[in-house]
This record gives structure tokens, C-alpha cells and sequence, in this order.
């Protein structure tokens, strides 16, 4: 299970399991003070779930986090390697074109003086 599936699997498990639960109270063939009670019990175990719930969704968006910034640091390498080789072919580039100038200026020049 990848860990962007398995926040939203715990998530969806935890309100499925609460409603399920809220919903069994109410269809119960019990009295109406046992079914408080029991709906007693249920609210009050509702800051332990939501706390479990938060701290699951925080552990993944950590996760989330983490494999984000090593994303962005491989794409940072990349990044720079076609930068410098950018550069590179740049300098090549222009040393091709002033040979080219030169050897242009020399067969001129050659030309001229054999006129």
C-alpha cells in the first residue's frame, strides 16, 4: 500500500468504523437510557480517535515531505548538470565561431595582399 493510500485508508476506516458504531446504537433493540450510555461511551472515545487520526495523517504527511524534498534535490542535480553542460557547449560554440572568424580574416587578408 503506498503511503498516500494508506492515510486515506485509515482515515476512511476510522469514520467508517464511528459510523458504523453510531449507527448499530441507534438501530439496537435497547432502552433509551442504556443507548445514551452507550452513546455516552462513544462520544467520550471521540478525542482518542481524532487524536489517532491526526497523528496518522501527520506520519504521512511527513512521509509526504520527506520523499517530496528528495524529489526536488534530485531535480536540483539535474537541474545543474544541464546547466554547467549548457555552458559548456556555449563556450565551445563561441571558440568555433572566433576560429571561424579567424580563419575568414586570414583567407581575406591572403587575398587581398595576393591582388
Amino acid at each position: 500500500m503506498s503511503n498516500k493510500g494508506s492515510g486515506k485508508f485509515f482515515g476512511g476506516l476510522m469514520l467508517g468504523a464511528t459510523i458504523g458504531a453510531l449507527t448499530g446504537l441507534l438501530v439496537a433493540p435497547r432502552t433509551g437510557k442504556q443507548t445514551r450510555q452507550l452513546l455516552k461511551k462513544s462520544a467520550d472515545a471521540l478525542p482518542e480517535l481524532a487524536e489517532d487520526l491526526s497523528t496518522s495523517v501527520q506520519i504521512q504527511a511527513d512521509r509526504i515531505s520527506s520523499s517530496a524534498l528528495r524529489n526536488w534535490d534530485d531535480t536540483l542535480v539535474r537541474l545543474k548538470e544541464a546547466l554547467a553542460a549548457g555552458i559548456d557547449a556555449s563556450f565551445r560554440e563561441a571558440n568555433a565561431i572566433r576560429q571561424r572568424d579567424q580563419d575568414f580574416d586570414s583567407d581575406t587578408m591572403n587575398q587581398q595582399l595576393d591582388n
